[in-house]
């Protein structure tokens, strides 16, 4: 194995597994080992399914705005914001005007998102 496939950009939409999270949110999911990354793009006001899972899982506004709903709370986020959200916490995100870019990291990774498919959870 070449060191070159494990080598990724944000920006390149046909690398990772793809997903449908919901209408107006994709993402590209990139599994390790031990972590998995999902690079998280959201359409300018969608929002996702508030929902829980029993990963932790880390998110960064890397572009846009939007509000983090997370243990019934909102949370407003922008460009550099990050977050951490335990495992088994009910969370959601809606984008603002301009949409959002969101890297997400969980570990352990999910098994559910080790492959295509849609929705928050297995299909």
């Amino acid at each position: 194995m070449s060191e070159r496939e494990n080598f990724f950009n944000v920006d390149a939409t046909e690398q990772g597994i793809a997903r449908q999270l919901a209408d107006g949110l994709t993402t590209r999911i990139f599994p390790g080992e031990q972590a998995m990354v999902s690079i998280v793009r959201v359409e300018p006001g969608a929002s996702g399914t508030v929902h829980s899972h029993p990963q932790e899982q880390w998110g960064f506004c890397l572009r846009g705005s939007g509000v983090r709903t997370q243990g019934g709370e909102e949370i407003a986020v922008g460009e550099g914001d990050f977050w951490r959200t335990p495992g088994n916490v009910e969370h959601g995100f809606c984008a603002g005007p301009d949409g959002a870019v969101i890297i997400d990291l969980f570990a352990p990774p999910r098994d559910e998102y080790r492959q295509s498919g849609s929705g928050f959870a297995a299909d």
